[in-house]
């Protein structure tokens, strides 16, 4: 199975040219580390800043250590000290969930995978939420379908919409769901809703204003440990119907998975990275992560009008990175690694301007990683933290290594 699926080659490759080109902004390691190394796969965010009293703590939950097992660990970011400390923890260990601040400034997480890596695998349908004020850990109502590598979004009326995911399909092999279903915190009771039209996992969801939802990509299962991309999007309207409606709307012009979608303050929608497309139209073989990037335009009369347009390629390839949308507008791409081989996590980061359509180069992160924790911070500083730095070929026996390091970007 993919890490989730968890830069490049050629146009894609982080050369000599991007190292002596201006950066903007740099980062400093935080005085603090994760009490022990952990990856978070994308595409939920991982770690979230508490709201108001508690904004100036960022808050992670479960994850994942270098075997692949879940955790249990609930740690709280101190950006004024630069250390974490424990606040609760999980009742159910839990790798590949959703985490979603909620409007009451709670968190929650939901779904996942549980318990040490083996098969079969072990979704669960537990949810449960944090309470900053007593720093505890509730458990709330279950989810009727259990599920991981979903993707989960606060609507504007308060609810949690969750959709797709994986579940197992036998004892060897998974399959993508198409289902969707509403959490109420009135209630605290899930209500299923129209299922996608496409079954997916791994695709991440940006609002778009009106309640309405864009889901953007990902990937389904063609196979054991096999997974191709999605070109296809679409748009839920909760307000049609009963159940609410999933509207087809414009395809990217790339399929893809292991991506990041940010929405910009414009109300359009910037897609960054994923992994390989493989045979292109020419016949010929990409096998790099994606540097070419897309803004998606919505249509507020109808969904079904959005459209997808190239925008300026990034200066490098990647997958399994964060973007991190910034209180300035701009959008701060985090490391990542390469689809061909997954064997090293990246130092390099960009920022993104959405109104000139450019890209400008960070200083290097302290450490290089990929599937990684980021939020931008109250004070603005943006945190990075965990992640994945070196597998495969880079290291002797093959397996994965994870970090704890901590670090802070400040533009």
């Amino acid at each position: 199975m993919p890490r989730i699926n968890p830069v490049t080659a050629g146009p894609g490759t982080p050369g000599a040219a991007e190292a002596a080109a201006a950066v903007t902004g740099s980062w400093k390691a935080a005085e603090g580390d994760l009490p022990a190394p952990a990856y978070f796969a994308p595409t939920s965010p991982s770690a979230v800043v508490l709201g108001d009293p508690y904004a100036d703590k960022a808050l992670i939950a479960g994850g994942e250590d270098a075997a692949r097992n879940a955790l249990k660990d609930a740690l709280l970011f101190d950006p004024a000290a630069g250390t974490w400390a424990p606040t609760g923890s999980l009742n159910v260990p839990r790798r590949l969930h959703s985490t979603t601040l909620l409007g009451n400034g709670q968190v929650m997480v939901a779904g996942g995978l549980t318990g040490p890596f083996s098969l079969p695998l072990a979704p669960v349908s537990s949810v449960e939420i944090y309470d900053p004020v007593s720093e505890t850990w509730k458990v709330t109502g279950a989810l009727h379908e259990a599920r991981f590598a979903h993707a989960a979004i606060l609507l504007g009326d308060g609810r949690v919409l969750v959709t797709g995911g994986l579940a197992p399909r036998d004892s060897v092999t998974d399959t993508a769901l198409s289902s969707a279903e509403i959490y109420d915190p009135g209630t605290e009771e899930w209500t299923q809703v129209a299922a996608m039209h496409d079954a997916r996992s791994g695709h991440p969801l940006v609002p778009l204003g009106q309640n309405r939802v864009l889901a953007v990509g990902g990937m389904v299962v063609v196979g054991r440990g096999a997974y191709a991309a999605l070109g296809y999007c679409e748009v839920y309207d909760p307000a049609l119907g009963p159940a609410g409606t999933w509207i087809p709307t414009g395809s990217l012009r790339i399929p893809r998975k292991g991506h990041q979608a940010t929405r910009l303050a414009d109300g359009s929608v910037l897609v960054t990275g994923g992994d390989s497309t493989g045979m292109q139209d020419d016949w010929t073989y990409n096998g790099y992560s994606q540097w070419v990037t897309e803004r998606y335009t919505p249509s507020n009369a109808a969904p079904a009008g959005g459209r997808w347009s190239e925008a300026e390629p990034m200066p490098a390839g990647r997958s399994h990175h964060r973007a991190v949308a910034l209180r300035s507008g701009k959008v701060l791409v985090i490391g990542g690694t390469d689809d061909a081989t997954f064997d090293t996590g990246y130092q390099n980061a960009v920022v993104y301007d959405p109104g000139a359509n450019t890209w400008t180069p960070t200083g290097g992160m302290v450490t290089g990683r990929w599937a990684l924790a980021a939020a931008e911070l109250k004070d603005g500083r943006v945190l990075a933290a965990g992640g994945l730095v070196r597998s495969g070929a880079a290291t002797p026996d093959g397996s994965d290594v994870a970090t704890g390091a901590t670090e802070l970007f400040t533009l």
